[in-house]
């Protein structure tokens, strides 16, 4: 008599039997009680004289416990990422009423006042520069910053032209250039705008609603201002 478990080939979660149907379940509970009462079956017909052999009794046992084990993995992962976008969602709705630095390269001129903008930087550079330009994409104002560290560096604006004269309200936007390394680089340009809301995106993970009228992850987020 074959030392295998009758109709139970072998313990590798499908579940296929000799005759290639199908004797599996849909959890790692449902096939180790399949296993169980196939085993007690074959216990109770073994040949007396050809007795089942122990050690692949041990093995199959210890393959179901493997197949239980992941999926209680399986469970506890899931849970602590449930966990994880419950929290990320308390911190996300906390931002509101903050202002952020998030990938973007809008400033917003209002009452003669500018929302700022924000540099991302690897690695230090020895001189960063901004051009910025006005709807029109004409150029209206220029900015040397100098050194500037690895990092996010926040960078506030006065809305004036090169010789001085008050820029109108409005919508611009910045370009950067930098040297890092002796190289021509271009840091990541960071805009800076106040948390209105938060949403739930597609992928269920947080979406900060922001004044400029961009909605942006909760994890793009590079600085509070």
């Amino acid at each position: 008599m074959s030392s295998s478990v009758p109709g139970y080939d072998k313990v590798n979660g499908s579940g296929q039997s000799d005759s290639s149907s199908s004797v599996g379940a849909n959890s790692a509970g449902d096939l180790e009680n399949t296993f169980l009462t196939l085993l007690i079956a074959q216990l109770k017909n073994q040949d007396p004289t050809s007795p089942m052999d122990s050690s692949q009794f041990t093995s199959q046992l210890a393959q179901i416990n493997t197949v239980s084990g992941i999926a209680q993995l399986n469970t506890t992962l899931n849970s602590l990422a449930a966990q994880l976008d419950a929290s990320q969602q308390s911190q996300a709705a906390y931002l509101i009423g903050s202002t952020v630095l998030a990938p973007g390269n809008g400033i917003a001129v209002s009452d003669a006042k500018a929302s700022g903008f924000g540099v991302q930087l690897a690695a230090d550079a020895s001189d960063v520069q901004v051009t910025i330009k006005n709807s029109a994409g004409q150029i209206v104002s220029t900015m040397d910053l100098g050194k500037m560290p690895a990092g996010n560096t926040p960078v506030g604006w006065k809305p004036v032209d090169k010789d001085g004269n008050a820029l109108p309200d409005g919508d611009y936007t910045f370009e950067l250039s930098a040297t890092i390394g002796g190289k021509a680089g271009t840091p990541v340009a960071l805009s800076a705008a106040k948390v209105d809301g938060v949403v739930k995106q597609a992928d269920g993970s947080p979406g900060l609603v922001l004044s400029n009228g961009n909605t942006v992850p909760f994890s793009s987020i590079a600085a509070i201002i």
